[in-house]
């Protein structure tokens, strides 16, 4: 991690995580939009925005009966301070799944979250996650 206050930063994401794991592990979607704040913003695995934790939830209930529990680790993270209470983190997301009918899952995507110091605890402002892609995508296709 690069940042002025590393011990901070990093427990701010492990704090985040931790809450967002926690819900995950029973697919929790309100629970899960609970780790956002209040005018929280989401780019996922499905298309559209996210924009509000009502949405938010929304998003993550859209997977109810497809994911049955979930995790998710950070790795290589690299922080920036936007401000006071206010942290940028860039890295990889790397997710474990319990799908409906048991099946197991993993995957790797490049994350960028925003996280906000509210009144009792770290939430996450800004999520956006993406594929790691193949080849630079110059629209050759």
């Amino acid at each position: 991690m690069v940042t002025s206050h590393p011990a901070d930063a990093q427990a701010a994401l492990d704090q985040v995580i931790a809450d967002w794991n926690v819900a995950s592990a029973s697919w929790d979607a309100t629970g899960i939009a609970a780790t956002y704040s209040e005018d929280g913003m989401l780019f996922g695995g499905r298309p559209g925005h996210f924009v509000g934790r009502a949405s938010i939830r929304e998003y993550f209930a859209s997977y109810d009966g497809v994911i049955l529990s979930g995790s998710m680790r950070m790795s290589g993270m690299v922080v920036r301070e936007l401000g006071s209470g206010c942290l940028l983190f860039q890295g990889m997301a790397h997710f474990e799944f319990t799908l409906a009918g048991s099946r197991q899952t993993q995957s790797q995507l490049r994350a960028t979250l925003v996280l906000n110091r509210e009144p009792d605890r770290w939430r996450i402002v800004d999520h956006h996650f993406s594929p790691i892609p193949a080849e630079p995508p110059l629209g050759n296709d």
